[in-house]
């Protein structure tokens, strides 16, 4: 995005905290009227050309969403509908991704008033853990010809009565209306939108064996001390490593691992 549309965006966000701020605001109606919200813009191109055209005001782009969308949707979407179209984007598509990740962080926020942010977090990167060890399911979830309906059976089949039910509306989403993004990238996306949800960082850890809860105690720690913020903690055992950590935070790695200094000695002598 660009900074008209990186901004646009950031007032949203805040809106949709300001929302949930109010307990009487049901976060998992919003969510699912907010995905209907961009089903249908993402359908009508014209549309959403009109509600971010430069040269139409403001509240003429809000007054035509609210005639769209009241009696459709509750007064809270369509408030903070018309507040998205007030503002300036650089691309009609921002807006749309934009309501997009706003429906998924309703969800969230659903979650946390549950007290399950947590277990959400940890499903969707075992989800996505899963879908990468499994070349099959990967290319069944992403195929874009197969029946849509087909896919959110899979998933349920896969994540019906064994997740929470905001991890399962949230995959659900991705994989009947990818929107282009591939698969695994929803899925990192949906991690660190959870992750946002408490102001920290996501850390992907990877060790030969399962660290013990003072381990990741301590890891936690220096890390949130390395980068000024709360790190959440997604673990993974893989025993090629050989032992060591790998920790993965975006595009940084931190290898300490005995196979990576095994290479490096190996390079080292080679040259």
């Amino acid at each position: 995005m660009s900074l008209a549309s990186r901004e646009a965006l950031a007032s949203a966000r805040e809106r949709l905290d300001a929302l949930a701020d109010n307990t009487a605001v049901d976060a998992a109606k919003l969510a699912e009227e907010l995905a209907a919200v961009t089903a249908l813009l993402d359908r009508e191109v014209s549309l959403r050309r009109v509600l971010t055209d430069p040269a139409q005001s403001g509240e003429a782009k809000a007054e035509l969403a609210r005639r769209l969308l009241a009696g459709q949707v509750g007064e809270e979407c369509v408030e903070l509908v018309g507040g998205m179209v007030r503002s300036r984007w650089s691309r009609s598509r921002d807006l749309v991704d934009a309501i997009e990740e706003l429906a998924s962080g309703a969800d969230l926020i659903a979650a946390e008033r549950a007290g399950d942010l947590d277990d959400v977090e940890d499903e969707v990167f075992r989800f996505g853990r899963i879908v990468a060890s499994n070349p099959e399911l990967r290319a069944a979830l992403a195929d874009k010809v197969a029946d849509r309906r087909a896919k959110a059976e899979l998933v349920r089949e896969l994540l019906g009565g064994r997740a929470n039910p905001v991890t399962e509306r949230l995959v659900l989403r991705l994989v009947t209306a990818p929107r282009g993004r591939s698969l695994d990238g929803g899925l990192n996306a949906l991690s660190k939108l959870a992750a946002d949800r408490r102001n920290r960082m996501v850390a992907e850890v990877t060790s030969a064996v399962p660290l013990s809860d003072q381990q990741k105690q301590r890891l936690g720690e220096a890390l949130a001390t390395l980068y000024g913020r709360r790190v959440h903690l997604n673990l993974d055992v893989d025993p090629e490593i050989i032992g060591g950590i790998q920790v993965r935070i975006g595009d940084e790695v931190i290898n300490g691992t005995i196979a990576d200094r095994l290479a490096e000695a190996s390079r080292r002598m080679a040259g």
